[in-house]
């Protein structure tokens, strides 16, 4: 099954990038781009990609509000928000106006194109350098932390502190040595014992918990 995108950034060379990148899957293709987000939500509108990429800060309409737009007016286009710009307040305004991902633009492509996989597949992913800062605020672990509904195996908690740590699937299977299927199933256990929606909800659930402070 391909997965349909549409970029949105008003840089040129930056949308010639990722077209790169994105084309060159062979479960991929870029149907539009646009630079401003009037046009991409024209674009949105008119195609229904599965993904849109959009850039924070755009002229007509910036990609917060671009992302709003399309979460109201076309809730089955999932919504990736990259930027130059690592700053909180884009992080979790995008994330409460409904995006299933936030990226740095500087993130390594592989990063890019996992982050499109997962929203394609329902799942969210933030850039894993915005991820640890974030979650690494929280330093001491909570009192009352959600107990798994079943014990974490041995690789499951593992798992959990690789994720925590800020790494990609293909990360994790290259240090565990084990195939990206097989890192899928863990996180798919994970997400149903913790009873969290993606993988920064294990990652969240990991810092609150003291599991970090275990090492």
């Amino acid at each position: 099954m391909t997965t349909r995108l549409v970029i949105a950034d008003d840089q040129a060379s930056i949308r010639i990038g990722f077209r790169r990148i994105f084309e060159a899957q062979p479960d991929m293709r870029v149907v539009a781009e646009a630079d401003n987000g009037i046009d991409a939500l024209k674009a949105v509108h008119a195609l229904a990609p599965d993904v849109l990429l959009a850039d924070v800060r755009m002229p007509g309409m910036d990609g917060l509000e671009l992302t709003r737009k399309v979460v109201e007016s076309a809730p089955s286009v999932r919504v990736v928000v990259v930027t130059t710009f690592d700053l909180d307040d884009y992080v979790l305004t995008a994330l409460r106006e409904g995006a299933c991902g936030f990226l740095l633009k500087r993130s390594r492509s592989g990063v890019l194109v996992e982050a499109v996989r997962a929203a394609a597949a329902g799942d969210s992913m933030i850039s894993p350098e915005v991820t640890t800062r974030l979650l690494s605020r929280l330093r001491a672990p909570r009192k009352h932390v959600r107990r798994p509904t079943a014990p974490l195996t041995a690789r499951e908690e593992e798992i959990a502190r690789l994720v925590a740590d800020g790494m990609t699937n293909s990360d994790i299977g290259a240090e565990l040595f084990i195939s990206a299927g097989t890192v899928k199933t863990h996180l798919a256990n994970l997400q149903r014992k913790l009873a969290v929606g993606n993988r920064v909800g294990i990652a969240a659930w990991v810092w609150e918990s003291g599991l970090m402070r275990e090492l």
